[in-house]
């Protein structure tokens, strides 16, 4: 992360494009039995003179880029909160869960639209390094390497650590909404919509593995729709991790969209498990609700009933990906290709 401000307490910004409507970053996994595999604990910090580790009074974080200009000025934990407030106007609360709070803001240098998320301190428990050795929670680190202009994930302009806090600075659409609630105004989406969604949404995850990360946590509810452009993005990275080819033996992100091998056996790999929420996913587009009942244990001869006025492809789709076998699940490469995804209808 070039051009990081050289002292701890000032604001860290991450280069953007020129903000423009984004989304939100909602509130993360509903629940996280384990936390990511790496790291297992904040890396020591580097500051002498520490009465704990992480004793900090406000840390910050900013890189040049379209988030606000950057301030030279040193700032203790109450200037930096002051400060805040100086260069945003906070609204209303977006979003609330485990993990923290998603307020809708302002930049009042510009007016631009922004979301505002803030994490306690105690409730992160994941740390590691930026590129320029800035220990920092592991969702920022995350999304640092996948903020980098790509329009299907959310942009994070810049983060603040406070004594209590990490608050981190998020793009937002003036008019977005997101998937979840998008579906249910509707009741289900349309083979045609929910194809070029279900696009938009692939090239997102294929973004993020080509930066080393798995986002973990794939669900309506963390894919926004921009009302204007019909952009979809995937933010919270809450529950992400570092894609690993080896198995992981912890899980996070929401129980619902976990998948069989994790109940069964306790272990899954990154990529087909991505592949079974994508699977989830695209079921709730196009049939309007979640293919399991809650709390139902899924067998290993389970059949999946679909409303037959889906398309045979799309159908074909849906099942490949919830497949009970993770070996036998299509890769990411192999729905790009598949024929519903491509519009071709079999004979």
């Amino acid at each position: 992360m070039t051009g990081v401000i050289g002292k701890k307490k000032r604001w860290r910004r991450h280069p953007a494009p020129p903000l423009k409507p984004r989304s939100p970053a909602v509130i993360g996994c509903e629940r996280a039995a384990a936390g990511p595999e790496p790291p297992l604990s904040r890396p020591k910090e580097r500051t002498p003179g520490d009465a704990r580790p992480g004793a900090v009074e406000g840390r910050s974080g900013a890189v040049p880029g379209p988030g606000p200009s950057a301030d030279s000025r040193v700032s203790p934990a109450g200037k930096a909160q002051h400060g805040l407030k100086e260069q945003y106007r906070v609204g209303s609360l977006l979003g609330r869960g485990g993990f923290g709070s998603v307020f809708a803001a302002t930049r009042l240098s510009d007016g631009a639209p922004v979301a505002i998320k803030r994490v306690p301190r105690n409730r992160v428990r994941h740390w590691d390094q930026l590129p320029d050795g800035t220990s920092a929670p592991l969702e920022i680190v995350l999304l640092h390497k996948v903020s980098t202009g790509f329009p299907g994930v959310a942009q994070l302009l810049e983060w603040l650590e406070l004594p209590n806090d990490i608050i981190m600075v998020l793009e937002r659409p003036e008019r977005c909404q997101d998937l979840w609630h998008f579906i249910r105004a509707r009741g289900f989406l349309s083979e045609e919509v929910a194809r070029e969604l279900f696009r938009q949404v692939l090239e997102a995850v294929q973004h993020c593995t080509s930066c080393g990360v798995l986002h973990r946590d794939i669900k309506p509810g963390n894919i926004l729709v921009d009302l204007a452009t019909g952009q979809a993005k995937l933010i919270d990275f809450g529950c992400g991790t570092y894609l690993q080819d080896t198995a992981y033996t912890h899980f996070a992100g929401t129980p619902s969209y976990s998948p069989p091998e994790w109940t069964h056996f306790g272990w899954y790999y990154g990529k087909p498990a991505t592949i079974w929420s994508l699977g989830i996913l695209l079921h709730q587009m196009v049939c309007g609700e979640h293919p399991f009942r809650k709390g139902q244990n899924i067998s290993w001869d389970h059949q999946l009933l679909l409303p037959e006025r889906l398309s045979q492809e799309c159908q074909d789709l849906i099942r490949r990906c919830l497949t009970m076998l993770d070996v036998d699940r299509p890769s990411l490469e192999d729905l790009f290709c598949d024929p519903w995804m491509q519009d071709i209808h079999l004979p």
